[in-house]
C-alpha cells in the first residue's frame, strides 16, 4: 500500500511547491521560487499557516498590493526568461480581485505565474458570509470565477484530493512556451485547513521540461521558397526570441542573409549585433523601420503577436506585402494569413537557415546599403529632436538617452505605459549590454516598480535595474518602494514629472483636437467643470523618502548625470524625481494608430481629427 501523509490542502500546497523544478536546455532551478502575499481571515489560518510550518525552503515575501505582487511575479519570470516564476496568495474578496489585472497583464504577455486566491466556504455551514457574491441564478459563483477568462488555466479545490490533479496540471502550463500565463489555484478557506491523506510520492522532485517544437520540414520547404522570391525582406522579432535564448541564431541569420530586423516591445534587444537593426517597430518605433517596412515585399514576423501597435493597426506595410510566421504559438503563426512555421525560434531559424544556404539566398548589396542609409538619417534626426537646450526643461527623450548612457552589462531597464516604452523603443542601445524589459501587451500602469523588484530578486542585485515611469504612473502604484527597501532592492525609480497623463494628452489632442481634458495635474478653478487651473505641486521627492528610499532630484543634464551615478552607489532602491517639460516629444514613425475618433461632432475641430482619422483607415489592409 501507497505511503501516505496526513496534511492540510495549504500544507499539501507549500510542500509540492517546494519540489517543483523546471528543465531548460538542461538548465534546471525551482519553479516556484518563492510565494508574496497579504494576509487576510481567507488565508491566514490556511496557507499562512502552512507557509510558517512547511515553507522552510520556500521564501515569503511581503507585498504591499495584491496587484502588485502579481507584476513582482512577471518581473521574476522574466529576468528567468519563464524558466521560473513566484506564487501569489491573496486572501477573500477585494484582496484576491485585486489580483485580476495582474493576472490580465501575465496572460496577454504569455508570462507565467501562479495565483491562489482564496474563495469563500466550500462547505456555506455561515450561510451568507462577509464578501460573498450572491448571484441570482448561479449560488456556486463567487468573484473568483472574473479569473477565468484572465487565466491560462482554473481551477476552484473543493476538496483537498483535487489538488492531485489541478497541481500538476498548473505546473505543465507554467512551462508550456505556447500556451503559459496566469495560472489560477482558488482555495477556499475553508478547504485550506482540511487534512487528507496525500501520498507520500506527491511532493517526491518532479522536473518539467521547457519543450522546444520542431519545425515541420514541409514548413521549412514552403518558407524557404516564400523567401527565396524576397528581394525587400524584413523581420520582426518579438519577444518569443528572447523566450526562446534564440538571440544568437536571430542575429547570424539577419547577418548571414542580409536582412533588416526591426524589434517588438517584448523583443527589445534581441538583435543587438544585427548589421540591419532598425530598432524599435511600430507605431511608437524607429522612422527606419517605418520607412523601409512600407516598402517592405515580405515581412517575417518571429515569435511576435502582431498586435496594433507593431503593424500600426494593419496600416503599415503595403498591399503586395506577403507574411511569414515563425511561432511556438500555431494561433500566432496563422494570423494576417502568414505562411506558418509552428515552432520554436532557435530551432525554426536554424532549419530555414540551413533551406536558405542551400538555394544560395542573399539580399543585394544595393538593399543593404539602402537600409543604412535610411537608419543614418533616422539617427541624426532622432538626435537632433532630443538635443537639449541650455536653460529649457528636459525632455523625456534626452532623459531616457542619459539613463541609457549609465545603464552597462547586467542592468535591465523597465517601462510599461506612457511616454517611456516609445522612446526606449526607439533610441536604447543595447550594445553596452543592458537588457529592455517593456511591458506593452496590456499597457498596464502600476507594472513598472513592482517588476523592477522581481527582476531585482530574481538576479539577486546582481546589475541595476532601472525603472522609468511618469508622475502619473507613480501615483497610481509606489507602495513596492516599501517591499523594495525591506527585501534591500538595488532599483533606481526615475520619476519624469511632467504633470500628467501627457501621453494621453497627446493623443487626446491629435484625435479630437483638444488642448487638454482631464489629463494633466491642475487645481480646479473657480468656474472649471475640469482641473484646469493652475499645475500641481506635488513633492514626490518626499513621498519617496517616506517610504525609506535615497532620493535624488534632478532638473538639467548635469544634475540628472550625478543623480544616476550616486544612485547606483545606494544600496537599496533610489529614486530620482527628474523634472521635465510638460508637453512636446521626440520625432516618431509617422504611422497611423487607430483609436476611436468621432464620426460626427459639433466642433470643428473634432470633425477634422475624423478627417485624418479617414485618411488612416484607407491604409488599412483586411487581412485574414
Amino acid at each position: 500500500m501507497a505511503q501516505t501523509v496526513s496534511l492540510t490542502a495549504a500544507q499539501a500546497v507549500v510542500r509540492f511547491l517546494k519540489s517543483q523544478y523546471s528543465d531548460y536546455d538542461g538548465l534546471q532551478e525551482r519553479l516556484i521560487g518563492g510565494m508574496f502575499g497579504i494576509f487576510g481571515h481567507g488565508n491566514v489560518a490556511g496557507m499562512g499557516e502552512a507557509l510558517e510550518e512547511y515553507g522552510d525552503d520556500l521564501p515569503f515575501y511581503q507585498a504591499k498590493n495584491e496587484q502588485s505582487m502579481v507584476h513582482t511575479a512577471m518581473g521574476y519570470a522574466k529576468a528567468k526568461n519563464r524558466r521560473a516564476t513566484l506564487a501569489c496568495s491573496a486572501s477573500i474578496g477585494p484582496g484576491s480581485t485585486n489580483m485580476l489585472t495582474g493576472a490580465a497583464t501575465a496572460t496577454i504577455n504569455r508570462i507565467p505565474v501562479l495565483l491562489l486566491p482564496s474563495d469563500i466556504f466550500a462547505h456555506r455551514r455561515p450561510g451568507t458570509v462577509l464578501q460573498l457574491l450572491e448571484h441570482p441564478l448561479e449560488a456556486d459563483l463567487s468573484v473568483n470565477d472574473a479569473f477565468r477568462p484572465l487565466s491560462r488555466f482554473f481551477d476552484r479545490i473543493s476538496r483537498p484530493e483535487q489538488l492531485l490533479t489541478a497541481l500538476p496540471e498548473a505546473m505543465r502550463i507554467l512551462v508550456d512556451p505556447a500556451n503559459t500565463g496566469a495560472v489560477t489555484i482558488s482555495l477556499p478557506q475553508d478547504v485550506q485547513g482540511e487534512a487528507f491523506s496525500c501520498p507520500a510520492g506527491f511532493f517526491d522532485r518532479r522536473v518539467w521540461r521547457v519543450r522546444r517544437a520542431c519545425p515541420n520540414a514541409d514548413e521549412i520547404a514552403r518558407a524557404a521558397d516564400l523567401m527565396a522570391h524576397s528581394s525587400r525582406p524584413l523581420i520582426i522579432a518579438g519577444g518569443g526570441v528572447r523566450y526562446a535564448a534564440a538571440e544568437a541564431e536571430l542575429v547570424a541569420f539577419c547577418n548571414r542573409f542580409g536582412i533588416p530586423v526591426m524589434e517588438t516591445f517584448a523583443g527589445k534587444g534581441v538583435s543587438q549585433g544585427a548589421s540591419l537593426l532598425l530598432g524599435g517597430g511600430g507605431t511608437t518605433g524607429t522612422g527606419a523601420a517605418a520607412r523601409v517596412g512600407e516598402k517592405a515585399d515580405l515581412v517575417i514576423a518571429i515569435g511576435t503577436r502582431l498586435t496594433d501597435f507593431t503593424t500600426a493597426s494593419r496600416s503599415h506595410f503595403n498591399s503586395e506585402t506577403r507574411y511569414l510566421s515563425l511561432n511556438v504559438n500555431a494561433q500566432d503563426a496563422y494570423k494576417i494569413g502568414a505562411e506558418p512555421v509552428v515552432a520554436d525560434a532557435k530551432l525554426a531559424l536554424a532549419a530555414l537557415g540551413e533551406a536558405l544556404a542551400g538555394r544560395g539566398y542573399a539580399t543585394t548589396h544595393s538593399f543593404r546599403n539602402e537600409v543604412r542609409g535610411v537608419v543614418d538619417t533616422w539617427l541624426e534626426d532622432y538626435r537632433t529632436s532630443i538635443s537639449h537646450e541650455q536653460g529649457a526643461p528636459l525632455k523625456q527623450g534626452t532623459i531616457i538617452a542619459m539613463v541609457n548612457q549609465a545603464a552597462v552589462k547586467g542592468d535591465v531597464v523597465i517601462a510599461a505605459a506612457g511616454t517611456p516604452p516609445g522612446e526606449i523603443m526607439k533610441a536604447w542601445d543595447n550594445s553596452a549590454g543592458s537588457e529592455c524589459f517593456i511591458e506593452f501587451g496590456f499597457s498596464c500602469m502600476g507594472h513598472e516598480i513592482p517588476a523592477g523588484l522581481g527582476v531585482a530578486i530574481a538576479r539577486e542585485n546582481k546589475g541595476t535595474v532601472f525603472v522609468v515611469i511618469g508622475d502619473g504612473t507613480y501615483l497610481m502604484g509606489p507602495t513596492e518602494l516599501v517591499t523594495a527597501v525591506q527585501e534591500g532592492a538595488r532599483l533606481v525609480t526615475v520619476v519624469i514629472e511632467n504633470w500628467g497623463f501627457q501621453c494621453i494628452r497627446a493623443l487626446q489632442q491629435a484625435s479630437t483636437g483638444a488642448d487638454n481634458f482631464g489629463n494633466e495635474f491642475r487645481r480646479r478653478s473657480a468656474e472649471g467643470r475640469q482641473p484646469d487651473g493652475d499645475y500641481l505641486d506635488v513633492d514626490y521627492a518626499a513621498n519617496a523618502r517616506s517610504m525609506g528610499c535615497a532620493v535624488f532630484s534632478a532638473s538639467d543634464p548635469d544634475g540628472l548625470a550625478e543623480a544616476l551615478a550616486q544612485a547606483r552607489t545606494v544600496d537599496g532602491p533610489a529614486v530620482i524625481v527628474v523634472k521635465a517639460e510638460k508637453r512636446g516629444g521626440s520625432i516618431g514613425a509617422d504611422l497611423w494608430w487607430e483609436v476611436g475618433v468621432a464620426e460626427v461632432s459639433g466642433l470643428e475641430r473634432v470633425r477634422e481629427a475624423r478627417r485624418r482619422y479617414e485618411t488612416g483607415r484607407a491604409r488599412q489592409k483586411t487581412l485574414v
